[in-house]
């Protein structure tokens, strides 16, 4: 169990009298049960909070939740450990006083000197390496070790045995990290000074639990307790534990956000708009939607990589839908799959060259080679489609089978080299991107820090040089009064005194008009160039767009319903949060109640809340734009049927039959 504050923590205990329809608030991670509201929001606060400590690692610093993670990967790791190296490690360990670090290094030096029986490694004989297995450990001195040894062949079966020298055998590296083993002691031990063994496990492996005399005076033996005396002590120390967990919960305020679901109505909340309900006009099933939407995303996205021109998702919509068998965008963008397996060499481009097919795929051709992939992935299910396909009625499949054959030919594609190869380029492209525009930041902050800084001084120098213009004007003053006084300085030189204060002001208040244009001049300068890095770094987010990679939620709601927002879509998608249900919101007054509806006290809502006023702007542009685009072909439609009917006028596209019009421009020739 996770350690709060490098201690023990006990949960809380189950209600005796708990009744089945009685409503009760449970931890999810504990399965702690409570009855009172407040009681369970300090407790899950307390589990929210960075003070706890796994037990297995001695990880501090996480959430109790994430302590628990960490303990049940440490837990996993250390059953992994090589079961014939735990008695002698095990051995190692019982009653040391090393501090954990020196002994696993201990440990870890021991174990690569000198090799156990059992092991399968590789020897050296006659010049040549052979796999081999340590039979016998044999000591002839005390630094240089002799191991009998079990030669075998391909199938590991002995052929001979020799004896050989330690530096004759191949010493591999140890089959665990340092943390693993630090993991396994600290899971095999209750005591760390010295270290002690469970008893089961000390047991188990024969190794003795009596303290060795050496270390019987330094650790004091415990005072066995009666039965009575121990039922005392365990009711004490259980009150103990019980008030300080106490103090511990009502020290705790609550810190928002939290989880979404522990949030209550208070009378400080905003108020909150009705949360819109998405559309669901889908032509294809509801349980097809999430593999429309990954096949269309991932052909666009890829779109010049593929060599296939982009389409919309109405269009690609329509096209699955359609009973045609030779669409030309469905056409185009399985050719524009394949065409990039047959590129990466791989075991399609293989199997095509063992039935002798040509590289180019046609209209006409394209079913064959849909066909012979669809053997190669052994899928039973997709096979079944395939006599059907060959006889050129595609058309007539499922809309499950049409997405299904498109979702593995996609996930084919994924995995390839070419597009790994691709992903890789673009991983790195974006990380010098990324370096790039934190560059930029950096460098347009200190920038607006000069500029405050010279208003600060320019501010400054102003009041100065004020303050420097009076004085001439008070020396002349004083001059013409001590003139007056002392009778010794005549008209003519109080002229001249006069004259001197006047071009001293003027001088100063040239000087001050100079100083302040020039510090206008660079802050205009430095305003412009700010302006410059605001544009750099607009130009580096889309070029970082243009590395796509894969596209993730906006985030999730306080219900787990997942908001996507694809590039090329001016189109909120929802999805439930057990992926069955979907729906999207397309105009701006619901993407604006949408917002309006989250509390951002709740930590789902608020990342999510965040994410939409980042791309507000972009997501509600896009909306506008395709709604004007709508107004636009309704009031033609409109004006069209208010002709005349004496003039006939030519028949108008449906757009639902857009996409037979589909043209793939970036084909390769």
């Amino acid at each position: 169990m996770p350690l709060l504050k490098r201690k023990p923590f006990s949960l809380s205990e189950r209600p005796d009298d708990l009744k089945p329809d009685e409503l009760v608030f449970q931890i999810r991670f504990t399965k702690e049960i409570f009855r009172d509201y407040r009681e369970y929001l300090q407790r899950i606060n307390l589990y929210r909070q960075r003070v706890w400590t796994c037990k297995s690692t001695g990880k501090g610093n996480l959430t109790y939740e994430e302590a628990l993670v960490s303990e049940k990967q440490a837990i996993e790791k250390v059953q992994q450990f090589p079961k014939e190296l735990m008695e002698p490690v095990l051995r190692d360990v019982q009653f040391s006083m090393l501090h954990l670090r020196d002994l696993v290094t201990s440990i870890s030096t021991k174990l690569k000197e000198r090799l156990l029986e059992g092991t399968e490694i590789y020897g050296r004989k006659n010049n040549r390496i052979y796999p081999c297995k340590i039979v016998k450990v044999i000591d002839e001195e005390v630094e240089k070790t002799q191991y009998q040894v079990a030669w075998l062949d391909k199938d590991k079966k002995v052929t001979e045995n020799a004896v050989v020298s330690g530096d004759d055998l191949i010493k591999r590296k140890l089959p665990f990290s340092r943390d693993v083993l630090k993991s396994f002691i600290r899971e095999s031990t209750y005591r760390s000074a010295p270290w002690v063994l469970h008893d089961k496990l000390a047991h188990k492996y024969g190794i003795s639990t009596n303290l060795p005399e050496e270390l019987r005076d330094k650790i004091s033996p415990k005072r066995k307790l009666s039965k009575k005396d121990q039922e005392a002590a365990n009711g004490e120390r259980k009150r103990k534990k019980l008030k300080n967990d106490e103090e511990i919960e009502n020290d705790v305020p609550v810190k928002y956000p939290i989880d979404d679901l522990l949030v209550r109505p208070a009378a400080d909340d905003p108020v909150f708009t009705t949360r819109p309900p998405p559309t669901r006009d889908f032509k294809v099933p509801m349980e097809c939607v999430g593999d429309l939407l990954m096949i269309w995303d991932f052909c666009c996205s890829y779109s010049r990589l593929l060599n296939l021109s982009p389409f919309s998702l109405d269009d690609f919509e329509n096209a699955i839908c359609h009973k045609d068998s030779n669409v030309v965008l469905i056409v185009e963008s399985y050719s524009a799959l394949l065409r990039l397996l047959i590129k990466d060499d791989g075991d399609y481009f293989i199997a095509l060259q063992k039935k002798k097919r040509k590289a180019k795929i046609s209209l006409v051709t394209w079913t064959d080679y849909m066909c012979d992939f669809l053997e190669l992935a052994g899928n039973e299910e997709l096979s079944t489609h395939i006599t059907t396909i060959k006889r050129g009625h595609y058309g007539i499949l499922d809309i499950h089978a049409k997405l299904a054959i498109f979702a593995q030919l996609v996930n084919e594609v994924l995995a390839c080299n070419v597009m790994r190869e691709k992903l890789d380029e673009y991983i790195e492209e974006r990380k010098a991107l990324a370096a790039e525009k934190r560059g930029e930041a950096l460098e347009q902050g200190r920038m607006r820090r000069e500029i405050k800084e010279m208003a600060k001084v320019t501010s400054n120098g102003v009041e100065h040089n004020g303050d420097a213009s009076k004085k001439p004007a008070e020396k002349k003053h004083s001059s013409e009064n001590s003139g007056k006084k002392q009778g010794n300085t005549s008209e003519k030189e109080a002229n001249k005194v006069k004259v001197g204060a006047e071009v001293t002001v003027t001088s100063n208040k040239d000087s001050a008009a100079k100083g302040s244009k020039k510090s206008m001049d660079t802050e205009k300068n430095k305003t412009e160039d700010i302006t410059n890095i605001q544009q750099r770094k607009e130009y580096l987010d889309r070029e970082m767009e243009k590395r796509f990679i894969r596209t993730n939620p906006l985030g999730k709601d306080r219900d787990y319903n997942r908001y996507w927002y694809f590039r090329k879509e001016a189109r909120i998608f929802v999805e439930s949060c057990d992926h069955k249900q979907w729906g999207y919101y397309a105009t701006k007054p619901e993407v604006d109640a949408l917002m309006g509806s989250l509390n951002e006290k709740g930590e789902r809502e608020k990342a999510l809340k965040q994410q939409l006023e980042k791309r507000y702007n972009k997501i509600s542009g896009e909306m506008q734009k395709k709604s004007k685009e709508a107004q636009r072909i309704q009031m033609e439609e409109e004006a069209a049927l208010r002709r005349s009917s004496r003039v006939r006028a030519p028949p108008r596209d449906n757009p639902a039959r857009a996409f037979l019009k589909y043209a793939n421009k970036l084909k390769e020739d």
